[in-house]
């Protein structure tokens, strides 16, 4: 057997360099390069390994949690076809990342980590930023990424390598059980050599499968559709993963059923189709919630069925209402006692299109959607063209983007109000325009997650919303925009503090209790003084953004118009109002508000929690 004696950082780069990914008889690099941050805990393994490795990029991030944002953002972009690994530095740069493995984990997007960990041999220990755990000597900080990881591994000898990369490339790949990889990897194993075969480093291609249904299943499918009187169906990430939005369009044009979106499902239809109702949920439409709660048949397509979508099991209201989930992952196809259909959400739309030929929605039905979606564009059109302020409303700082990017654009948001704001009103006109990281709703995301969208296409422009409380918490892969090249357009709404969970805060009796961006005031104690003098514009400029300060729907306009003709990223800042708030629609999520307390507030709101969680339901 031929072998080659490299380091097990040499190794594990020749490796990833030769990994390949095929769907529907297309093959690409499974991975696009490196992220990373050195330290002592892999400078001289892996980076040195990346040193002298051409066929693997290495990208130089700012801070680690956001090179996994970025990495995250890029494989979902890639409909899960390509994504990066991620190295860090033991100590700080491991636990950094674990925020990012959180993410991509819950949005079930491959990441790759391999952070540093301390010594395999024990004589030296502990090193620096070694923790002394005093029940075990084999542990470290990279425990913490077990339960945010769905594969992982500790890397304690050359030898084992092999093996643990053939799992990690397993459930990388995995259509169903894919989400963050780590591989710990202690910083003197990554410079120890061993004899590798040779056959580990020739190129290897990874089929992704597409399950099909049971026949018998999907039949029985159809047939709940045909006795139904008022399906709808709710659309989930799963349409994008599988590239079926083709599949999705012809079934629902040919039955007359509508469809609602949740968050990672949005832009399945574009926002015009006569079947598409928008929104469902806590941030969904006054169309898609009013069906939603009234239909008596459920289809669920690649979706998850988080307490958003559903709101907090209190939508879906139908006597007698039942569902029917096509997911690739069983534990989704089976929530809400769901006939489930275990399969890639392409194929299995395919055949329902074929057992429901001749099939369509009763005509009443079908005004009813047709009336619900006027009186819906209305409302939208209503709540983006408002003229409020200066400063302006949120809302129409929405509208006023959205009108001004092209159809194939992408908008990236991930946390605060925007992401309620943006379900509701952003009308995506193709797939993959919208891009929210609502699983993990993880603030920081917005800027190195729009990174990662303009790395997976270079040819579109990105806009990412953010909210100032966002932006202060990761602002710094601005930098590393501009370092690769990568132009984004940041649109970063500033209302002086948290807005979203100030509005939660007062629906909860509460008054926005520590939401603002104030003194602390001597009179109170309470950080209730004047504003916080933050200027965020020249906070930006300082990473290297060309900066635009805009307060009318005119200004930002034109600085939307400067911005696309800037060679380099774009921070458009804008002040609005955090009191003008888009509405809800006949939705309501269950947050637990003190059963007891002094505050007559806190006891009215009990009281209004308590008749809404009456209406939770089980569906078992």
């Amino acid at each position: 057997m031929s072998t080659l004696r490299l380091t097990a950082a040499q190794a594990l780069v020749r490796f990833l360099a030769a990994q390949r990914v095929e769907r529907d008889g297309r093959t690409v690099p499974f991975f696009a390069g490196v992220w990373g941050i050195f330290g002592h805990g892999n400078v001289a393994g892996i980076g040195q390994a990346l040193q002298e490795s051409p066929q693997l990029r290495f990208y130089f991030a700012r801070n680690e949690q956001a090179m996994v944002h970025a990495a995250a953002a890029f494989a979902k972009a890639s409909r899960r076809l390509r994504t990066f690994a991620c190295t860090s530095s033991i100590g700080p740069g491991a636990t950094n990342m674990v925020t990012g493995a959180a993410g991509a984990t819950i949005n079930r997007v491959p990441v790759l980590l391999l952070p540093g960990d301390v010594f395999a041999r024990r004589n030296v220990a502990p090193v620096l930023q070694q923790l002394e755990a005093g029940w075990s000597l084999d542990v470290s900080v990279n425990d913490c990424f077990k339960p945010v990881s769905r594969y992982w591994d500790r890397i304690n000898r050359p030898d084992q390598l092999p093996w643990a990369l053939m799992e990690a490339m397993r459930v990388l790949t995995s259509p169903a059980d894919t989400g963050a990889v780590t591989l710990a990897f202690p910083q003197d194993v990554q410079a120890e050599a061993w004899d590798y075969p040779a056959e580990l480093f020739e190129p290897r291609t990874w089929r992704i499968p597409r399950p099909a249904p049971e026949r018998e299943v999907l039949r029985k499918a159809a047939r709940r559709i045909r006795a139904s009187r008022r399906p709808l169906v709710v659309a989930g990430g799963g349409v994008w993963f599988s590239e079926a939005e083709p599949a999705l369009r012809a079934l629902v044009e040919a039955t007359g059923i509508p469809v609602a979106e949740t968050q990672a499902g949005k832009g399945s239809l574009p926002w015009d189709h006569p079947q598409n109702v928008g929104a469902v949920g806590v941030t969904g439409s006054l169309a898609a919630n009013r069906l939603a709660r009234t239909a008596d048949l459920v289809v669920g397509v690649g979706t998850a069925w988080d307490d958003f979508t559903t709101a907090s099991k209190t939508l879906f209201e139908g006597s007698g209402v039942q569902f029917v989930n096509l997911n690739v992952c069983e534990r989704d196809a089976r929530k809400h006692g769901a006939l489930a259909v275990v399969a890639d959400a392409r194929v299995a739309l395919e055949g329902l299109a074929e057992l429901l030929q001749g099939y369509r929605v009763e005509p009443s039905y079908a005004e009813e959607v047709a009336r619900l979606r006027e009186a819906w564009d209305a409302e939208v059109q209503r709540l983006v063209s408002q003229r409020h302020g200066p400063p302006m409303a949120q809302a129409e700082v929405i509208g006023v983007v959205n009108a001004f990017a092209r159809p194939e654009d992408v908008v990236v948001c991930a946390a605060g109000s925007l992401p309620g704001d943006l379900h509701k009103l952003w009308r995506a006109r193709q797939p993959g325009t919208y891009h929210l990281e609502y699983g993990y709703s993880c603030m920081g995301y917005e800027i190195p997650g729009g990174l990662g969208v303009k790395m997976a296409d270079p040819s579109r422009e990105v806009y990412v919303l953010v909210g100032d409380g966002s932006y202060l918490m990761m602002p710094s892969e601005i930098t590393t925009s501009l370092q690769e090249g990568h132009k984004l357009t940041v649109v970063l709404l500033d209302n002086h503090g948290y807005a979203s969970i100030g509005g939660l805060s007062e629906s909860l009796g509460l008054g926005g209790f520590g939401t603002k961006h104030r003194f602390r005031n001597p009179a109170t104690g309470q950080l209730d003084g004047d504003l916080l003098p933050i200027d965020l514009a020249a906070n930006a400029a300082s990473l290297g953004a060309y900066v635009v300060r805009a307060r009318t729907r005119e200004e930002l306009w034109k600085a939307l118009e400067e911005a696309r003709a800037q060679p380099r990223t774009t921070v458009v800042v804008v002040e609005v109002d955090r009191h003008a708030r888009v509405p809800a629609y006949e939705a309501w999520w269950d947050v637990p508000v003190a059963e007891v307390s002094a505050m007559a507030a806190v006891r009215e709101a009990r009281a209004e929690y308590e008749k809404h969680r009456a209406k939770e339901r089980f569906y078992l």
